[in-house]
């Protein structure tokens, strides 16, 4: 479910303070008060015969509505009855706040209760939170004014604020929610999309492959191969300085991002004749493993292969191949010639008594 078809499930619980602003210019407080309240019950009772189901958010917006209204009359001064916006208002804000800033995903988890089997994949969940951080400041901002509004401006002036406004924001919002979505899929149609998945290898979404490289952690599949020869010496490949990550480092042999769509073997036929120009060869699949560093999270696929013919490095992709023995990998193990990932892969090796 979009943000916006979440925001659109709290907005029906609004409408009995929208309806009561209206009426209250047009009959009066009293009259105003069981428009209103007359209002809450018909939705909640249009809402339990369409969804089957029973709004907790629409019944405490009309209690709230009872309990701050009569207060209001009793007292004959409205303005508690004006602070009542900017409560129910606050009470969104500290869900949203919840939800942008905790572990606890109020939105999100609303989101799957209301459509029954909906689960949101880390990318989506990403973009939702980062959503959310914005409509929080901004409905904080609007919860002051409406206090502000009550104790110190015209009636005229705070059913603006506490009303149209509230509209005109969402309208405002979700305009520049929908231009920005434009500009991204337009920017993100040129690049490679690459699978996201849980721990266990399932499929959860996709994303580009910018999104998953930025500090995100978004997991996402890759493979690597190595190649070891009759002796156990292990083909490495020297990663270009024009790298992103690891520049000018010794790496494992091949390594590459699956795309969206691609299976496994296919993906590991493409990496491995693109960066070392390994074809028709056969492989094993030997551990699959997460691993994490400061810019992103993969869920690695590795393979090995005792093919070897017909080797040669890729222009661009890779600056110089050649094969070490265990010995010189270990001597130069603490010299930072190696990337991380392959140190630890050269330990894996060692551990499977495939290498060394």
């Amino acid at each position: 479910m979009t943000q916006k078809e979440l925001l659109k499930k709290l907005l029906p619980g609004f409408i009995p303070l929208f309806v009561f602003i209206a009426a209250d210019e047009i009959w009066g407080t009293k009259v105003g008060l069981v428009v209103a309240i007359a209002v809450g019950l018909a939705e909640m009772i249009w809402i339990g015969i369409k969804e089957k189901r029973f709004d907790r958010f629409i019944l405490f917006d009309t209690l709230l509505l009872v309990i701050l209204g009569g207060v209001s009359i009793l007292l004959e001064n409205d303005i508690f009855f004006k602070l009542k916006p900017g409560l129910i208002e606050l009470i969104l804000v500290g869900v949203l706040g919840v939800s942008a800033f905790s572990p606890v995903n109020i939105i999100g988890l609303m989101g799957q209760h209301y459509l029954k089997g909906t689960t949101f994949s880390d990318f989506q969940l990403s973009q939702m939170r980062r959503s959310l951080r914005s409509l929080f400041f901004i409905f904080l901002v609007h919860t002051a004014l409406v206090f502000y509004s009550a104790f110190f401006m015209s009636k005229e002036a705070w059913v603006f604020i506490s009303g149209v406004l509230f509209y005109l924001i969402f309208a405002g919002y979700f305009l520049w929610e929908l231009l920005s979505i434009k500009i991204k899929q337009r920017r993100f149609a040129k690049e490679e999309w690459v699978p996201l998945v849980d721990e266990s290898g399932n499929v959860t979404g996709q994303a580009p492959r910018s999104q998953v490289h930025n500090g995100s952690k978004l997991l996402h599949p890759v493979v690597h191969l190595h190649v070891i020869d009759n002796q156990k010496n292990i083909l490495l490949q020297k990663r270009p300085m024009s790298k992103q990550i690891q520049p000018g480092k010794w790496d494992t042999a091949v390594g590459g991002h699956i795309s969206a769509g691609e299976t496994l073997e296919k993906a590991l036929e493409k990496e491995a004749s693109e960066e070392i120009g390994l074809k028709n060869f056969q492989a094993r699949l030997v551990k699959v493993y997460k691993w994490e560093s400061e810019v992103e999270a993969e869920l690695v696929y590795l393979f090995v292969t005792n093919n070897f013919q017909h080797l040669k490095k890729a222009d661009e992709e890779v600056e110089e191949i050649r094969f070490w023995s265990c010995r010189e990998i270990e001597d130069a193990a603490e010299s930072g010639i190696f990337t991380p990932n392959f140190v630890h892969e050269f330990s894996m090796l060692k551990t499977l008594k495939i290498s060394c």
